[in-house]
């Protein structure tokens, strides 16, 4: 009895990480094509988007680390989640990498989002107006640091 109560449990967790993903998705997805996040200036969107990614990933791994306290050790459910933990965390690693290594380029600031499902990066750049040369060189930071492939990043200038 106390095995079922335990798989309920961690399945309803499961559920709960995967409906805050969807509305962590469809909130930060609907403030970005807003007329408010476009006026507002570029120093506050990367610190804003910084700190709202900061607090969604902790609140994701702390979901997590409920999981893995629940489940048993080498379960299914354990894997999953500690499977997915791991992944967020090298997420974030590469994209502080990322980000460092464009700023140290010249630009002022950037902003790097590596999709946890897809091998999909999205590069937001604060650039007066942006060059070939220098989205090439995003690119080569891209390609050389990651797995991914060009017509995979999205490169996207904000001034």
């Amino acid at each position: 009895m106390a095995k079922k109560k335990k798989i309920i449990i961690l399945s309803c967790m499961v559920a709960l990480l995967a409906v805050t993903a969807v509305f962590n998705y469809v909130f930060t997805g609907s403030k970005t094509t807003s007329t408010q996040t476009v006026s507002a200036s570029a120093a506050g969107y990367f610190a804003q988007y910084r700190a709202e990614r900061l607090s969604n990933r902790n609140e994701e791994l702390l979901q997590l680390d409920s999981v893995l306290s629940v489940a048993e050790n080498g379960s299914d459910e354990y894997a999953t989640a500690l499977t997915m933990k791991t992944n967020i965390t090298a997420n974030t690693e590469k994209e502080m990498l990322l980000e460092t290594l464009i700023k140290a380029y010249g630009f002022e600031d950037a902003v790097v989002v590596i999709g946890l499902d897809s091998e999909n990066v999205n590069v937001i750049a604060k650039s007066e107006n942006l060059t070939t040369d220098d989205a090439i060189a995003i690119y080569t930071i891209i390609s050389e640091e990651t797995a991914i492939s060009p017509e995979n990043v999205k490169i996207i200038p904000i001034s």
